[in-house]
């Protein structure tokens, strides 16, 4: 799809991963609606278009808030007259601890958020998309989603459902213009856990290797552009993604015990 004049919102857009695919979609010639729950990062990132900031909308909303979500697409259509691509990407992790030791209300929020505002979304939009000759629905799931990390078992479940839910999507929508990508980043090098407002746990000497938020965004825009199934991000992912699916126990075993070791370093988790 040409992203040129195209109108695309995006979920998360007030920092990290979300904000920068909302730059780079802005400097591939799309009118971007930016969807955050903070109303000065949105501002901050209009900022950041510098002479496209024209170009953008403004919308502060909890994608988890489902009347608020169902009113969006209509001040959408209000503010640019047409709705052709939807990035769904507001992510939240948890504390690092085993999945027994969290409160309920940390697991349920992980689920509202990752799982349930990605499903409110596309069920706000999808009927808009449908509309179009041609539209984009990407969904960010992770790596998480394709091989469980102890530690994150929630998260690593919320992805797991968002990929599940948008190849299913996939599917159903094959027969009309709206092309579906499900995305699966691993490291990155962006703030999550803060805003997660969560303390990201020490590797233990490891040198992780993380992909910028910059090149995210590029494969991320590319894999619209091109009508991509999936689109896997970073050596990390890449790799993992092979090994889980040749010899996945194996691979399995492996992560836990990277993330067993770190965890027993750190068993505070917070």
């Amino acid at each position: 799809m040409r992203l040129d004049g195209k109108v695309v919102v995006v979920t998360g857009a007030g920092n990290g991963i979300g904000r920068q695919t909302a730059l780079t979609l802005l400097e591939r010639g799309a009118r971007v609606a930016l969807v955050d729950l903070k109303g000065e990062w949105l501002r901050e990132t209009q900022v950041l278009a510098g002479d496209r900031g024209a170009q953008v909308s403004l919308h502060v909303v909890d994608v988890t808030d489902r009347v608020a979500v169902d009113a969006l697409p209509a001040a959408v259509l209000a503010e640019h007259g047409r709705i052709d691509g939807l990035v769904n990407i507001a992510g939240v992790i948890h504390r690092f601890v085993p999945v027994l030791e969290l409160e309920r209300s940390e697991i349920e929020r992980v689920l509202q958020v990752n799982l349930w505002g990605v499903v409110n979304m596309c069920l706000a939009f999808v009927p808009e998309l449908r509309q179009r000759p041609e539209a984009s629905l990407v969904n960010i799931a992770s790596l998480s989603g394709l091989v469980p990390f102890a530690g994150q078992t929630v998260y690593s479940a919320s992805k797991g459902a968002v990929k599940q839910f948008s190849e299913g999507l996939y599917q159903e929508l094959s027969d009309t213009g709206v092309v579906v990508t499900t995305v699966f980043p691993g490291n990155i090098s962006t703030n999550l856990s803060g805003n997660s407002g969560v303390k990201m746990i020490d590797a233990g000497g490891r040198k992780v290797r993380a992909t910028t938020p910059e090149r995210t965004a590029e494969l991320i825009v590319s894999g619209m552009e091109k009508g991509s199934f999936r689109v896997v991000i970073g050596q990390d992912a890449n790799v993992l993604d092979r090994l889980v699916r040749l010899v996945p126990r194996w691979t399995t075993n492996l992560v836990a015990g990277q993330m067993k070791s770190v965890l027993r370093t750190h068993p505070e988790g917070s």
